[in-house]
């Protein structure tokens, strides 16, 4: 099947909304005692919840992810991979970056402390570090359930959404309306699987075929977004903002669905002009470009905010206008462009790492069966809990070392990473022939 590079360019658009989003409502403020603070932008000036509309995202990552992995699966399939060795492959690609950041992280919140720095300071900045890590242990869990979901694609097709949907709002009203406890975490799998199976329906051509497909999931989402926001309990911010109960994002919400489904119809109106543009070979390069960094990208673009931070706010060289007035405003982008250029920086010196994590052949075998990858299941337990912990606490709750989350994440990974030994693949086909199909 031909490359789809309109979701490659989803994957990519969606990512640089992510790190520019969190850039634009992260202020620093430096105290006349010299303490550094950041105020939630969202809480303090909260006419900003409105332009969460336009930085979340997300939606459009798991849908252009559930594409690609529905193909993935599918060409592993008829290759006789198995569901323990191509959820293998696909965990080890996440969870050895995010391993590599969460350990450097970790190692410098150790020297900090033992340092004695500031408890409090410890943990903003260990919060500052973690605030992406909520898409992590969910993406873990969508990629391991991926041959489950598609089967219910392969049987029921855009039905499999469609129940899931209603199963995900089962789910809010038990969690808002009856008050059951937890319930209201299942939604983090629910909502973003909805968007996750809708990604295995563009790719069988089960929507974005015509446009009345289209233009019904965006009057339709958009239409059940604003009455749920306004004539219901949800409000209009679409990242979590402290206080605020119930929110659009933990767990996701109702609303958040509704924007979901509308935002994808929306881009699957603009698909055809896109495809066309994508065509010339400047953009294509950009997106290849940026798609090629995009878990460096993810992880790391908060970096860039404590380093300004050390070089412009502990010195008082920051300019210090009122937080949220105009003229912060328009400091905003002097900020982004610095942060901007710290971040190429920081990717350039990292890229050397990721060719080598990428060139690493870890996990599972091909054709391991069920129970011989016992350690798979258990490390991707253990890896999913430790980075919910660090995703609700950061790095350094209460300014400690999250020693068991530490001890979690790195027992996970390296029960992942040693699920099965050797490489080889199936058919005759070779394990570099294999990442090589897999990556289209």
């Amino acid at each position: 099947m031909e490359r789809d590079r309109y979701v490659d360019f989803l994957r990519a658009w969606a990512i640089v909304l992510v790190v520019l989003g969190h850039w634009v409502i992260t202020g620093l403020v430096r105290h006349p005692d010299g303490a550094i603070t950041a105020p939630e932008l969202l809480a303090t000036v909260p006419w900003t919840q409105w332009l969460t509309l336009g930085f979340q995202i997300m939606p459009l990552f798991f849908f252009a992810g559930g594409c690609a992995a529905g193909g993935s699966w599918a060409r592993a399939r008829e290759r006789g991979v198995t569901v323990a060795g191509w959820v293998g492959r696909r965990a080890v690609r996440l969870l050895l970056p995010a391993g590599v950041y969460s350990g450097l992280v970790l190692v410098a919140v150790a020297v900090c402390s033992a340092l004695g720095v500031d408890p409090v300071t410890l943990a903003l900045v260990g919060w500052a570090l973690a605030m992406q890590f909520w898409f992590l242990p969910v993406y873990l869990l969508l990629s391991a359930l991926t041959p489950a979901l598609h089967a219910l694609h392969r049987r029921w097709g855009p039905l499999a959404p469609a129940g899931t949907a209603g199963l995900a709002l089962l789910v809010g009203v038990l969690d808002l309306a009856a008050g059951v406890p937890y319930v209201g975490a299942l939604d983090h799998v629910l909502v973003w699987g909805v968007v996750y199976q809708l990604g295995f329906c563009l790719r069988d051509g089960l929507v974005g075929g015509g446009r009345r497909v289209a233009v019904a999931m965006t009057v339709g989402g958009g239409a059940a977004f604003a009455a749920l926001v306004g004539f219901g309990p949800f409000p209009v911010s679409l990242i979590l903002v402290t206080g605020q109960n119930p929110s659009n994002t933990n767990p996701p919400s109702a609303a958040m669905l509704a924007w979901a489904v509308g935002q994808i119809g929306a881009c699957l109106l603009v698909a055809p002009v896109m495809r066309r543009l994508l065509e010339r070979d400047r953009l294509w390069r950009a997106v290849r470009a940026t798609g090629g960094v995009s878990m460096t990208l993810y992880l790391w673009h908060m970096v860039p905010v404590l380093v300004i931070a050390a070089a412009f706010y502990l010195t008082g060289l920051a300019p210090q206008p009122a937080f949220g007035s105009a003229a912060w405003w328009g400091w905003r982008g002097p900020w982004l462009l610095v942060l901007g250029v710290v971040l190429v920086g920081v990717v350039r010196l990292l890229v050397p790492l990721e060719r080598r994590l990428a060139s690493l052949e870890a996990g599972p075998r091909a054709d391991a069966g069920f129970r011989q990858a016992w350690r798979l299941w258990a490390g991707l337990g253990l890896s999913v809990w430790a980075l919910t912990y660090f995703a609700g606490h950061g790095f350094a709750y209460g300014g400690r070392f999250p020693a068991w989350g530490a001890v979690g994440l790195a027992v996970g990974t390296v029960l992942v990473l040693t699920a099965g030994g050797g490489t080889t693949g199936v058919r005759g086909r070779t394990a570099p022939e294999e990442a090589l199909e897999e990556a289209a």
